[in-house]
């Protein structure tokens, strides 16, 4: 039988630490909770093969942003060069397919584009700091 209780904690440890995951063992059934772009994904008990699902709305906060998120490990850059402006500024509206920033993986530069309409309220991430799969970037106030 599941423990409940400790579903609970770990899914909350998952959300207050915004990491992508968690796994622990307890007297031999092992727990693991994975998220992906802001969405708790699913809780498995390995011991009895039971899996537990949950949804959430993909990227909102409680205040009504929406955060765009990386959608790969890697380096976080704000500008196609050092010698070139950032792609975005808190306060500059974006449209969906609006460059926002690239992510470096295994030598190849990605573009994240905005896939929404809205306003950049807040950038998360340092130019030139490694971030995680699912990791907020930016907080975009949706119009």
């Amino acid at each position: 039988m599941a423990n409940f209780e400790l579903l609970k904690k770990l899914i909350e440890m998952v959300k207050k630490e915004d990491v992508s995951g968690l796994s622990i063992e307890e007297n031999g059934v092992k727990y693991e909770v994975k998220r992906e772009r802001g969405i708790i994904q699913n809780i498995k008990n390995e011991e009895i093969g039971e899996e537990i699902k949950f949804q959430r709305p993909a990227g909102k906060d409680d205040d009504g942003m929406v955060a765009i998120t990386s959608p790969m490990v890697g380096t976080f850059y704000r500008s196609p060069s050092p010698d070139s402006a950032p792609f975005v500024e808190a306060g500059d509206n974006v449209n969906p397919g609006k460059v926002v920033c690239i992510i470096e993986a295994m030598k190849l530069f990605n573009e994240i584009e905005s896939e929404i309409s809205g306003k950049i309220i807040k950038i998360l991430v340092e130019n030139g700091k490694t971030v995680e799969y699912g990791q907020k970037l930016m907080l975009v106030k949706k119009e």
